[in-house]
């Protein structure tokens, strides 16, 4: 999950459907690279990155965060 990304996304005020729009990309294509099903190709890293949020840097974007299931 790109949690980072889609902090960063929400404090911009943009939506999946405007960020899937930007990538040209489907909204459900979006949710699946945000929840780590698919990967970002390198284009939309770059985008994402240069043209759309150039104040964060892109290791903090794109960091991958592990959900664990926990059952104790």
């Amino acid at each position: 999950m790109f949690i980072n990304l889609r902090k960063a996304l929400d404090r911009r005020c943009i939506s999946l459907r405007e960020y899937a729009d930007f990538l040209g990309i489907s909204e459900a294509a979006v949710q699946d690279k945000l929840e780590g099903g698919k990967d970002f190709t390198y284009w939309e890293f770059r985008r994402t990155c240069d043209l759309l949020l150039p104040e964060y840097n892109a290791d903090f974007l794109f960091a991958e965060t592990i959900l664990e299931n926990r059952s104790a």
